[in-house]
């Protein structure tokens, strides 16, 4: 059995890598001539901590392939994952159109019986949208060809993607036919045999519980937030009150970190969809609704405060740490930062930044306000001089900084620690007039 992934982001290359490193022979293809090149020469387009290593290995063992050619693809493969991306239109649907047009070569393309992966994240109803383009791609040929379209949503987080993959909390398997359950447990055999927990379901409700998963994180998050907000006005500490929360087995500790709002390409991009798919059926998703609204307004209470107890920011230096949304990834889709450094300049401030991976992107995602950011080779250059520090991703180099050398080279003596990350550190209070979230 091989392995065809049809798309070399994200999702894609580390599906792709990682089955390869199960042991299957697995071909990748992507239309982007320039990736491929990148991938054959064993670098990883992206950045996600160790993928270089695995990539490199399974080249060099032959059980990676890449390749640019739709057709070798689909003839070849026996399993086809589909592996684009779905990104929002400006009414917050899901974009299907590089989905579709993945189906219809398969159509196309397909010479015996495949199985037809939709592992990006898509609407419910996209299955049948699948078999319905590949169905009428056969008929325009004048072809009878069996095939089955399975759902298969990934769980990955960026910066411990590896992980999430060959260790699953579970595998969600959407089908309609037990001959494609069989296929897609030979697929997962490494993860079957090691007794991760599956589900089996159909393919709607496959593709639902991606985006309910997702939501329900996103809600879980503003949730903390907004109890954040709360516990600076009565004087009350958000640490003790989400651990104490988290205690409870019905609430779990996980994702109850009070912090300047959640980004990334999965949980503002999911929960807009969602609750597009529930307004086409008339429904009105009320949590979820708040959930977004609330992180919109978290990443603005941030510079609010920032503003609020430094009154003025004209002719001010702020060193920002961290740009993308999370650590250890290079992406920075939604980022708090892309708020919070736009709001600060249009204040009056002017920004020293330093991240570890987001410069890349930070370099056209912010390119309106270039003029008035200055990117620095580290943390301590990006404090030279400044007013105050906003740190606002939790990389783990910017958790032991030599804090005495920080203040001595700054203008200022503002440290705004949007992930608490100095909370319980005495010395950082005597230092500076230090402001966590959710802490008095």
């Amino acid at each position: 059995m091989k392995i065809g992934v049809v798309g070399t982001g994200y999702v894609g290359l580390v599906t792709g890598v990682c089955l390869a490193d199960f042991g299957l022979p697995v071909l990748c293809m992507d239309v982007d001539k320039k990736k491929i090149e990148t991938i054959e020469e064993g670098h990883s387009p992206i950045y996600e901590p160790g993928l270089d290593v695995i990539l490199e290995k399974n080249l060099k063992e032959e059980r990676l392939h890449v390749t640019t050619d739709m057709k070798r693809c689909v003839e070849e493969c026996d399993v086809i994952f589909i592996a684009v991306g779905t990104p929002p239109k400006e009414d917050g649907s899901a974009d299907l159109k590089y989905v579709l047009d993945v189906a219809e070569q398969i159509g196309r393309y397909m010479n015996s019986y495949k199985v037809i992966v939709d592992k990006s994240t898509v609407p419910v109803g996209t299955g049948k949208r699948v078999e319905e383009s590949i169905r009428n791609e056969l008929k325009k040929r004048g072809v009878e060809l069996d095939f089955d379209v399975v759902s298969n949503p990934e769980f990955l987080r960026e910066g411990k993607a590896l992980h999430d993959f060959t260790h699953p909390d579970r595998v969600v398997i959407g089908t309609r036919t037990e001959r494609a359950a069989e296929v897609m447990k030979e697929v997962y055999r490494v993860l079957y045999l090691n007794k991760t927990p599956f589900v089996f379901t159909d393919i709607e409700t496959a593709e639902m519980i991606k985006y309910a998963s997702n939501a329900f994180l996103a809600v879980k998050i503003s949730f903390i937030n907004e109890m954040a907000l709360l516990a600076e006005e009565v004087g009350a500490n958000v640490q003790d009150i989400a651990s104490a929360m988290g205690m409870d087995g019905r609430i779990s500790p996980k994702f109850l970190h009070a912090g300047p709002g959640y980004g990334g390409s999965c949980f503002p991009k999911d929960t807009k969809a969602l609750v597009d798919i529930a307004r086409k059926e008339d429904i009105e998703l009320y949590v979820v609704n708040a959930a977004i609204e609330a992180n919109e307004r978290q990443k603005m209470k941030m510079v609010e405060k920032i503003e609020k107890n430094m009154k003025d920011f004209k002719g001010k230096e702020i060193a920002v740490l961290g740009l993308t949304f999370k650590p250890d990834t290079d992406d920075m889709r939604e980022a708090p930062s892309l708020t919070i450094i736009p709001e600060l300049i249009k204040r009056g401030a002017r920004i020293r930044a330093f991240c570890p991976k987001g410069f890349k992107e930070a370099g056209w995602r912010l390119e309106e306000w270039k003029e008035k950011i200055t990117y620095c080779r580290d943390e301590y250059e990006a404090v030279e001089n400044s007013h105050a520090v906003v740190l606002i991703t939790e990389w783990n180099q910017f958790r032991g900084m030599d804090l005495e050398r920080m203040k001595k080279s700054m203008k200022g003596d503002f440290f705004f620690d949007l992930r608490n990350v100095y909370s319980g550190d005495d010395k950082i209070r005597n230092l500076f007039k230090y402001f966590p979230v959710g802490l008095s």
